[in-house]
């Protein structure tokens, strides 16, 4: 049986929009959106499409302009993973769990604008944790925190200022620098 790598799993942008549909922190992986304002106009569309939904608790799944969009809604932020209309759902859902999971772990549990914006730097590294390209890279929120995490981490902080998943990193980093001399 031949592998058909034409059926990897391909996200064409992610959103983290406020409770008023402004961006946040957003990234396009498609050629669909050719304009800054074309992009904003399909941010608006999906944000009016979507606001009277109960997301709160559980994705919700909805269709526009031929993508399908998995979304989830938590304090005045609003998550979207937005595929092709041929895509699958659940990997959309995956992705779109790992970012929420991912920037739970890095705001510590403070899901919220405020702290989003504060944290901003995180999130946009989270995001390319995530997906490369369109190409889906990472779904585990804590591998992905993690990853982000000892990307930012001060390698000079002393460890008890540090979290267990920085020292991990910082340790792994070490041994690996040792055993390559």
């Amino acid at each position: 049986m031949a592998l058909n790598y034409d059926s990897c799993p391909v996200v064409k942008n992610i959103l983290l929009l406020d409770s008023e549909g402004k961006r946040v922190a957003v990234k396009y992986y498609s050629d669909d959106w050719p304009t800054n304002s074309a992009k904003i106009a399909f941010e608006k569309s999906i944000f009016t499409k979507t606001q009277k939904t109960n997301a709160r608790t559980e994705a919700e799944i909805t269709m526009l302009e031929n993508n399908i969009i998995v979304y989830k809604f938590v304090q005045d932020l609003h998550f979207f993973v937005t595929g092709g209309d041929d895509e699958n759902e659940l990997v959309l859902a995956t992705v779109l769990q790992g970012f929420f999971d991912a920037v739970t772990l890095l705001l510590r549990n403070n899901v919220e604008q405020r702290e989003a914006l504060e944290n901003l730097d995180l999130i946009l590294l989270c995001l390319d944790e995530i997906v490369d390209g369109g190409m889906v890279l990472e779904t585990d929120g804590n591998i992905i925190a993690g990853k982000v995490s000892s990307h930012t981490m001060d390698d000079g902080a002393p460890l008890s200022e540090q979290t267990i998943t920085q020292a991990l990193a910082t340790a792994r980093e070490h041994l690996t620098r040792s055993l390559l001399r």
